[in-house]
């Protein structure tokens, strides 16, 4: 049987008592029957806790040393990174890991980035409070500020959270702002996401939801706001204001927090919003095979569980648009939230509908859209068609070469190369004026054929020394032919005009309803 080996306080315990029983004992006697040397007897004789340890000098670490100038890198770039997405130790580890095929524990790297922060001054301290919670009762939501590049620019856009507290499942998606009608709608893909609905949702004082804050918990809250509550049936329980409140959803926002830093960092680079959400999707796959805490069951896992707890959502679903009513102006643009959007040129001067959604902008003729555009973030951004000014172009062909509408075109790539080439060609061969009319003909077929197809008739238009609009029309129709007899043979062609047989099953679900 293994002897426990004497901690120090008890080795100074018996020599105290030995001393006491025998005071005529000599130090160097106590010494010889306790093991010890003399010094250590005569420092347990002045007190019974002994003295701390000297720390020993800092060891080298072969193994670590070759990576610091790597890590502190990394951690000086965080000074100019958002702040809210900096590296932390599990970060660096994995970095280490995935990039540079490091073989490191974590461990290690953790102690080393605990002592490079002290020594480059970089503080870091987050306090979580634990709770516990019934599985499908609560979730909390909140936004926050996450910054990527879009198209090449830096942009500081706003990521919604809502997370259900018992599994610690969470939604996430990016908007670019915090608008009323984005905070519906990452409600309802919160929803349809966990296929049901928490009992009770927390929120702090969001502008989307709170129109005034009140004595107390009480809240005069928005209408929209209102009836999505109503709609989907859950209540809602608002955080006192303020830094003090900012504990009762701890657990929403140590998840944002979470989520930016280790999937967020590096900062990403995307071309555009939903390459983004689709990024975050991904993440959330991998993100979900963690364990919290102590817990035996991974996110997933605990998650199966809870979404057999939560409430049925309604059949249909709420529509988070905002109706508007806005006048088309002389350049045949609708202005929402201080930003312009295109239409028809026929529509200039009237009020049509908008629904303004949380990433698009729809405008409606009575019931028909006539026209629907990305939505734009800021003051004075235009989001311009160029389809919307070809009539005005016909009669103003010289408005062409300065219209933003073009340059917008170029950007998005439906003003291709081809077409810059077909436009130069019709210049050379019919001056500018007639040109510039053969080259908006061309655009006029885009509404009734493929762009590829047009563009390939383009190019064989000019193989033969032709800018005209009829050979333009005729090739491209050549080339949609010539891909339908390659990708389908007449069978499967004959196959499109097959209709299935008619049924009365919908109508035999009607009598048994009644």
């Amino acid at each position: 049987m293994a002897v426990r080996k004497r901690t120090r306080v008890e080795l100074f315990e018996q020599i105290r008592r030995a001393h006491r029983l025998e005071p005529e004992v000599s130090i160097r006697e106590l010494g010889r029957r306790f093991g010890t040397h003399r010094r250590t007897v005569r420092e347990a004789l002045v007190s019974p806790v002994p003295s701390p340890r000297r720390v020993p000098a800092a060891r080298p670490a072969p193994v670590m040393d070759r990576w610091a100038p790597v890590v502190d890198a990394w951690l000086e770039a965080d000074r100019t990174a958002p702040r809210k997405q900096r590296h932390t130790a599990r970060r660096v580890w994995e970095r280490l890991v995935d990039e540079h095929a490091a073989q490191l524990s974590e461990r290690t790297v953790r102690a080393y980035v605990a002592k490079a922060r002290g020594r480059l001054g970089i503080v870091q301290v987050e306090v979580m409070v634990p709770q516990t919670h019934q599985l499908g009762v609560e979730a909390e939501v909140d936004f926050g500020a996450i910054s990527f590049y879009l198209a090449g620019v830096l942009v500081e856009g706003r990521l919604f959270a809502m997370r259900l507290s018992a599994s610690g499942k969470a939604f996430r998606r990016a908007y670019l702002n915090e608008a009323q009608e984005v905070f519906l709608d990452g409600h309802v893909r919160a929803f349809e996401h966990f296929g049901g609905i928490p009992e009770r949702i927390r929120y702090d004082n969001l502008k989307a939801a709170v129109v005034r804050v009140l004595k107390g918990r009480d809240r005069v809250e928005s209408d929209r706001f209102t009836a999505l509550r109503s709609h989907y049936g859950f209540e809602s329980f608002f955080c006192r204001p303020g830094i003090v409140g900012a504990h009762e959803k701890g657990g929403v926002e140590g998840e944002i927090g979470r989520f930016r830093r280790r999937a967020l960092v590096p900062v990403p680079r995307v071309e555009s919003m939903d390459e983004l959400n689709e990024l975050l999707d991904a993440i959330a796959v991998r993100d979900d095979r963690r364990h919290i805490a102590s817990r035996h069951q991974s996110v997933a896992d605990h998650f199966d569980a809870e979404r057999l707890m939560l409430q049925a959502a309604p059949v249909e679903m709420f529509d988070t648009r905002l109706l508007l009513s806005c006048r088309v102006d002389i350049k045949s643009r609708v202005c929402v939230r201080q930003c312009f959007y295109s239409v028809p040129e026929r529509f200039a001067g009237r009020r049509l509908d908008v629904r303004l959604g949380a990433d698009r902008v729809e405008v409606f003729d009575g019931g028909q859209r006539i026209a629907a555009h990305p939505r734009a973030v800021g003051k004075g951004i235009e989001v311009l068609v160029l389809d919307h000014y070809l009539e005005v172009l016909t009669r103003k062909p010289g408005a062409l070469l300065n219209a933003s509408a073009l340059g917008r075109a170029r950007t998005t790539g439906t003003f291709s190369p081809t077409h810059d080439r077909f436009w130069t060609y019709a210049r050379s061969k019919l001056g500018d004026r007639d040109g510039t009319r053969a080259l908006i003909d061309v655009l006029l077929l885009h509404r009734q054929l493929p762009a590829d197809a047009l563009i390939a008739g383009m190019t064989a238009a000019m193989s033969v020394g032709s800018v005209d609009v009829a050979v333009v029309a005729i090739e491209a129709r050549k080339t949609l032919q010539n891909a339908d007899a390659v990708v389908a043979p007449i069978g499967e062609h004959l196959a499109r005009f097959d209709r299935p047989k008619p049924s009365l099953a919908h109508y035999d679900q009607l009598l048994e309803a009644q």
